[in-house]
């Protein structure tokens, strides 16, 4: 557990120092000494650790969700990072959602169809294809998204 934990607060400097320290005590509500014992190696730190909220508000204003990549890497899940950071995408509702999702899936077939049109799929093809997939699969996290915000509406 004690390399989890040392795994654990460097991440959660590298959000903080992603952020920065001035930024990060206005998003969390937090004094720079509160962050600072957070991913401090100090023994007498060694069980305090970032509460939940406080990493998803740092990771939404940060560059790279730092701790939610390493807790995934803990775990051996593998993360798709697409680099979006504004919610502005996931506008529309779940009816937006169903034509995104038709469209991206018949995008998908297209690729899929001209790599095997000559029965094999070469390398740049299978890139292609899994780039679609990305994109087919962030359309059902917006729509997933979407249907947990109705159905706590």
């Amino acid at each position: 557990m004690a390399d989890i934990g040392a795994y654990l607060k460097k991440h959660t400097e590298a959000l903080v120092k992603d952020v920065g320290i001035e930024a990060a005590c206005v998003l969390t509500g937090k004094s720079k000494a509160t962050l600072g014992r957070y991913y401090s190696d100090n023994a007498e730190h060694s069980d305090r650790f970032m509460p939940v909220d406080a990493v998803a508000q740092l990771e939404a204003a940060a560059g790279y969700p730092h701790v939610t990549s390493a807790l995934a890497e803990l775990r051996n899940i593998t993360l798709s990072y697409s680099g979006r950071n504004d919610n502005d995408t996931r506008r529309g509702g779940v009816n937006a959602d169903v034509i995104a999702l038709s469209q991206r899936f018949a995008m998908l077939m297209s690729e899929y169809q001209s790599a095997i049109e000559d029965g094999i799929i070469t390398v740049n093809e299978a890139k292609r294809l899994l780039k679609e997939t990305v994109q087919l699969q962030q359309v059902l996290i917006d729509m997933k998204l979407h249907l947990e915000e109705e159905s706590t509406s």
